[in-house]
């Protein structure tokens, strides 16, 4: 049996993968905690801030491994 060969592009995009659903599952969470506990909206606009920040490290991500499959 072949051993399967190890992709570096695989454990990246399962990194990726890991960091769009943590940072969605935590902005739900400051979300609906600020609505509970009333906090100042500055506090939302920092989760909304750092989420945006996530989302854009992954989309870079994602392009970097894209171009590098298809060069």
């Amino acid at each position: 049996m072949a051993k399967p060969q190890h992709d570096p592009d695989a454990a990246q995009m399962r990194l990726v993968g890991g960091v769009i659903a943590a940072a969605m599952v935590i902005w739900l969470l400051v979300q609906f905690l600020g609505s509970e506990y009333n906090w100042a909206a500055k506090w939302a606009f920092l989760a909304d801030l750092a989420a945006i920040g996530a989302f854009v490290w992954s989309l870079i991500v994602t392009w970097r491994i894209w171009r590098r499959r298809n060069l």
